[in-house]
């Protein structure tokens, strides 16, 4: 898997996740809260499946 997102939407997206996260634990304690994952593993690993799928590439770098 080769890096697909620039490190600004690395940082949106463990920042988002983490937000949705919280909401399990503060606030209104939904558990829709868990798709706050998605963005947040992503986000760590720099890799979004659904942007190979769409040939989307915010990764300045090519690697």
């Amino acid at each position: 898997m080769s890096r697909n997102e620039g490190m600004i939407d690395r940082a949106l997206r463990v920042v988002l996740g983490l937000g949705l996260l919280a909401l399990v634990f503060f606030g209104p304690q939904t558990p829709w809260g868990w798709i706050g994952l998605v963005p947040l593993v992503t986000g760590l690993v720099g890799f979004c499946p659904l942007y190979r799928l769409l040939g989307i590439n915010t990764c300045a770098i090519k690697s």
